[in-house]
């Protein structure tokens, strides 16, 4: 009897194994932006655990082959590096690349093509903590007015990038912190020192978010415990 169920256990065996193994592989998808709408095209994802390379596509798409709990690498001649520590059940991946500070790196994404549409890139502002001492700002109105050309703060803490656009209807640019819609006065309670970007988007791109974006759009970036 126990003849005969060896080669059946064999096989249960053989089929666990090959099932275990293929369920090791594991793939994730993502897609790199700038300025949370702008994709860029041909940045270096490389895999932490196979040293494997991968170029977004034209959408700034890509697919990797992680192990468990692995890091991926995004990079692009002209943008600040970002990694990213991959959990267990993540499957998709939206990385967002701060462009450097300066002329030269809207140069370099433009020219490399890594960013297609050189007008919208031109069309948006960015200062990173990195570039500038935040704490020399006593509160965001401040930060925002004194290194924005053009941007203006009113009385009432409404921000205006695109100008007055009616009389009757507000011109405010929508403020977007850490990825959520807020009014304009948490700018109020937000310090200076606990901001890690703002960006400024002026033109098109900021239909993304929709008729208030139509006024432009500030978006606020936070530090996270790891970035303190």
């Amino acid at each position: 009897m126990k003849t005969k169920l060896f080669p059946f256990i064999l096989f249960i065996i053989c089929v666990f194994t090959i099932n275990h193994g293929s369920a090791q592989e594991r793939y994730i998808q993502g897609i790199v932006t700038t300025f949370d709408s702008i994709t860029i095209v041909g940045a270096d994802v490389f895999v932490k655990s196979s040293k494997e390379v991968v170029k977004t596509d034209t959408l700034g798409h890509f697919q990797v082959k992680v192990a468990p709990e692995d890091k991926i690498k995004i990079s692009a001649k002209g943008f600040q590096g970002r990694t990213v520590k991959l959990e267990e059940n993540t499957k998709i991946v939206a990385v967002n690349l701060n462009l450097k500070p300066g002329d030269k790196a809207r140069e370099y994404a433009i020219g490399y093509g890594y960013v297609k549409d050189g007008e919208r890139l031109n069309a948006l502002a960015q200062m990173t903590s990195d570039d500038v001492d935040f704490s020399q700002y006593t509160n965001m109105y401040d930060l925002i007015r004194g290194r924005f050309a053009g941007v203006q703060v009113q009385s009432n803490g409404e921000i205006i990038i695109r100008g007055i656009n009616s009389i009757n209807m507000s011109s405010a640019a929508l403020i977007i912190v850490d990825g959520m819609q807020v009014d304009n006065t948490i700018l109020n309670s937000l310090v200076p020192t606990q901001v890690k970007s703002v960006n400024i988007i002026k033109d098109g791109s900021a239909a993304i978010y929709g008729s208030r974006g139509a006024n432009g759009v500030v978006i606020i970036e936070t530090k996270k415990g790891k970035d303190e």
